[in-house]
């Protein structure tokens, strides 16, 4: 039971937050693809190349969403519609053990997917 309240405070709005830049900084709003489903706060997320749309992280893809760019920073459902959000794109210091993954990533891409994140300057701690 503890396990479970542990997670579901887990995926609140920005709770995966340590610190970022001053003002607005760190955050831009963007498109979350139609049919990514209910997408959670902390979900990392990547941007499909052709359409410039953000989807969850999918480490075997080859349209641009196996690379890390950015982290949800608010719950959506794009089930059927694309919705805009807020994502931390850049500077910001994140908590690892919150960040939402796709099922089944395997280690070296985790490394890969935070590597990538770094180089934008999320930073997970």
């Amino acid at each position: 039971m503890a396990q479970t309240l542990t997670q579901d405070l887990a995926v609140r709005t920005a709770n995966y937050i340590i610190s970022e830049a001053n003002g607005y900084l760190s955050r831009d709003q963007v498109l979350v693809a139609s049919g990514a489903g209910v997408v959670k706060p902390a979900t990392v997320l990547a941007k499909v190349t052709a359409s410039g749309k953000f989807v969850p992280l999918a480490p075997a893809a080859t349209d641009g969403s196996q690379n890390a760019a950015a982290i949800l920073y608010e719950g959506c459902d794009a089930t059927s519609v694309d919705v805009r959000r807020t994502v931390s794109s850049r500077a910001t210091e994140v908590q690892a053990a919150v960040l939402i993954w796709p099922a089944g990533i395997t280690a070296p891409q985790k490394t890969a997917a935070l590597a990538q994140l770094a180089a934008l300057q999320i930073i997970a701690r």
